[in-house]
C-alpha cells in the first residue's frame, strides 16, 4: 500500500471569507495531518493543509476531487507531495 503525504494551499474567494468554515469542511473531507494559515496579500489569507492519501484511493486526484466540493474557495494548489 503506497501512502502519499501532500500539502495544498487553499485560497478563499476573498478576504472576508470565513476561514474557519472552510477548515471545518476540509476536516470533514480529508485525513488532515496539519492545517494553518498563510498571509497572501492585502489581508487575504490562504489555508495550508497537509493530508495523507493512498495510491489505492486514487492519490492526489481523489484529494483534488474533494477540494473541488468546498464552498467559498477560489482555488487550490498542490505545493508538495511525498511517497511514504
Amino acid at each position: 500500500m503506497g501512502k502519499i503525504s501532500c500539502v495544498y494551499k487553499v485560497s478563499p474567494e476573498d478576504a472576508e471569507t470565513d476561514l474557519e468554515a472552510i477548515k471545518d469542511q476540509i476536516r470533514d473531507l480529508l485525513d488532515v495531518q496539519d492545517m494553518g494559515e498563510e498571509e497572501v496579500a492585502f489581508g487575504l489569507k490562504a489555508i495550508k493543509v497537509s493530508c495523507i492519501t493512498t495510491d489505492e484511493e486514487g492519490g492526489t486526484d481523489t484529494v483534488e476531487e474533494k477540494l473541488e466540493k468546498l464552498d467559498n474557495v477560489q482555488s487550490y494548489e498542490l505545493e508538495h507531495f511525498d511517497k511514504l
